[in-house]
């Protein structure tokens, strides 16, 4: 492995450790913020009313109280910190697969902190994971060397990666304008779509942000130049819009389908549009970049595997007179006389209980 993949190689599993570690950390600051809210609201209400933040509480936002979920934000931050410095020092299509490992991070530390039992199935989940991507940093292409945003603007204008953009544009703009309020509410590629191929831009603009950066530490300044700051507004615009239809997504449809889904699209866009603009192929050979595409689809088909063992959400209730339906209770004596009651407290042995959903419509 050469020099700089090894140093985004190590950068980016401390960023998968990380960001895993926070989904864990996180859910457990809820679970604790849910059940403790009223305890630690009568403990510490005169300083919460005196501070002026009870309205957290009563508006579903304790948990921004609780200081478990604030560790794992930080945590989340270091990660991503972690993973922004990767992409300076190593090429897209290494760092981006690596990102699978924080779901085998997540898999793991939910099995013995929060219960969610790992299956057999799941094992192998991250095996595959694991698999591919030693496979994929075994077989990673050299990174190139750039010494100016200067050098990284040629590449973002040259014909192919201009018409790839032209592309994605195009086709982001068909999906937010004209599919999202056709079909977005029930075809789960649209919002997905929209993140995955807006995403790939994001990567390519945060990587020439994070090599200025790097020149400009090593004392070669690169804020004078105006690209620099194209760069930035493309990635500021590009992770507002990809966070924007994530959380679409999610709040649609159930996380154990969204996540695949998305890493796979992603992750596959993210290495296209590194592979046009860098040109992070040229010169391997043919066994090399076979060999890329084979610890890909490994990893995909273990992250495919990791979260088809996760239990579904269960739906959510649209009725607002679902919960409050009664039952009826059918009694059958034994001289064949049928008597019906209506079931308030519970039924005795010898009735037989019968729902009724629709009894209040």
């Amino acid at each position: 492995m050469y020099s700089s993949n090894l140093t985004g190689f190590v950068l980016a599993v401390v960023s998968s450790a990380f960001i895993g570690s926070s989904f864990i950390i996180k859910k457990k600051g809820l679970q604790r913020a849910g059940a403790t809210g009223a305890r630690a609201n009568c403990s510490r209400g005169m300083w919460i009313l005196i501070l002026g933040i009870d309205f957290l509480r009563w508006w579903g936002y304790a948990y921004l109280l609780e200081p478990l979920w604030w560790l794992g934000m930080v945590t989340m931050i270091v990660g991503e910190i972690s993973n922004f410095v990767a992409y300076v020092y190593a090429p897209a299509v290494l760092v981006t697969p690596l990102g699978a490992l924080s779901i085998i991070v997540s898999a793991i530390l939910a099995h013995f902190m929060l219960n969610e039992k790992l299956q057999r199935m799941g094992m192998l989940g991250c095996l595959l994971c694991i698999v591919g991507s030693t496979i994929i940093v075994l077989h990673a292409p050299e990174e190139r060397s750039i010494n100016s945003v200067e050098e990284i603007w040629e590449l973002a204008i040259q014909p192919a990666f201009l018409l790839y953009t032209a592309s994605v544009v195009a086709v982001a703009l068909t999906l937010i304008f004209y599919c999202a309020p056709r079909y977005g509410q029930t075809n789960i590629m649209v919002y997905i779509g929209i993140c995955s191929i807006i995403g790939s831009l994001t990567v390519v603009s945060i990587k020439a942000i994070g090599i200025a950066i790097k020149l400009t530490l090593d004392g070669t300044n690169q804020i004078v130049y105006f690209q620099t700051w194209i760069f930035a507004m493309v990635a500021v615009t590009c992770i507002i819009t990809q966070l924007n239809y994530l959380n679409m997504a999610l709040d649609i449809f159930n996380t154990a389908v969204v996540s695949p889904i998305y890493y796979a699209m992603f992750t596959s866009f993210t290495i296209l549009a590194s592979a046009i603009m860098f040109q992070d192929y040229s010169g391997q050979s043919v066994s090399s970049i076979a060999s890329e595409l084979c610890g890909f689809i490994t990893v995909l088909s273990g992250t495919a595997v990791l979260h088809s063992t996760r239990e579904l959400d269960p739906p959510p209730i649209t009725d607002l007179y679902t919960p409050l339906s009664p039952k009826v209770s059918w009694y059958i004596p034994s001289n064949g006389e049928v008597w019906r009651q209506k079931d308030e407290d519970g039924s005795f042995p010898g009735f037989v209980t019968i729902l009724r959903p629709d009894y209040f419509k």
